[in-house]
């Protein structure tokens, strides 16, 4: 079983106090982020790899690209997979041995992201329907614990994939594919997803929680949106809950946030 950080009453009440007067356990604004890092190409053994920083919390994705039998329900697709590690030397939280539930939320809020905006063209990784297409798997490993993980994971995720190579393939005599590593070519995203994460600390809403922040939260909201400001996906977590009006004020909020981040990968 997951172990649960704590955070003291005192602290705790330091937070809500702060909220309270418009400032932030670390001097931030409510709708400010910490400091951002993107950084591409970092694994040499990878096809793709990003590390994010963002404040403390520390991420890194790799892409690792292969040939598979394409889903029979998507006869006509490549095949994308995301995992998360929750590193054990990122926090005392984090245990080893199989992903928790942690970990599997993680990558499934990365994943529909990446889905629902069409970030990858899948269509376009099938070489034969039905019998080879390109699988990518994404590898998220979180190295440093200090909040907000999806923001960070899903910023990571999409630098990765900004900068896999697409091993080229060729034909054997038997008819079957198999990747050439002297082919390649840049794998094609599109959409460019960006995740925004908002807690609702004492009624306020709040940018980017760093972990002292969401032990203090009673809810948080993370909002996708693609760079046309459309809503991709949304998640809710913690036992708290969020007005109508809350609702619409962070999609708002993370229709400004998503341009100031996707402008992390650019530079």
């Amino acid at each position: 079983m997951a172990k649960e950080p704590v955070i003291s009453k005192v602290k705790k009440n330091r937070i809500l106090q702060l909220i309270s007067e418009g400032r932030r356990i670390d001097g931030r604004g409510k709708l400010d982020y910490r400091d951002v890092r993107v950084e591409r190409g970092i694994i040499g053994t990878a096809e793709g790899s990003a590390m994010v920083c963002l404040g403390q919390t520390e991420v890194v994705v790799g892409v690792k690209v292969g040939l598979n039998v394409p889903y029979p329900d998507t006869p006509d697709e490549g095949i994308l997979t995301v995992s998360a590690e929750l590193v054990p030397l990122a926090s005392p939280t984090f245990e080893p041995g199989p992903p928790d539930e942690r970990a599997i939320e993680l990558a499934r809020v990365v994943d529909r992201g990446i889905r629902s905006s069409k970030a990858i063209p899948l269509k376009e990784l099938c070489i034969e329907p039905g019998k080879r297409a390109y699988i990518l798997f994404v590898d998220i490993y979180i190295l440093n614990h200090d909040g907000n993980l999806v923001d960070a994971s899903a910023l990571a995720a999409l630098a990765a994939l900004m900068d896999t190579k697409l091993l080229g393939y060729r034909l054997k005599a038997d008819g079957r594919a198999v990747l050439d590593s002297s082919i390649w070519k840049p794998l094609k995203v599109q959409n460019y997803p960006v995740a925004v994460t908002i807690a609702n600390i004492g009624g306020e809403l709040v940018v980017d929680p760093c972990l002292d922040e969401e032990l203090a939260m009673d809810a948080k909201i993370t909002i996708t949106v693609d760079k046309d400001g459309k809503v991709c996906a949304i998640q809710k977590s913690g036992p708290g809950s969020f007005t109508p009006d809350q609702i619409m004020e962070a999609i708002d909020i993370a229709g400004e946030k998503a341009e100031e981040l996707r402008a992390k990968l650019v530079r």
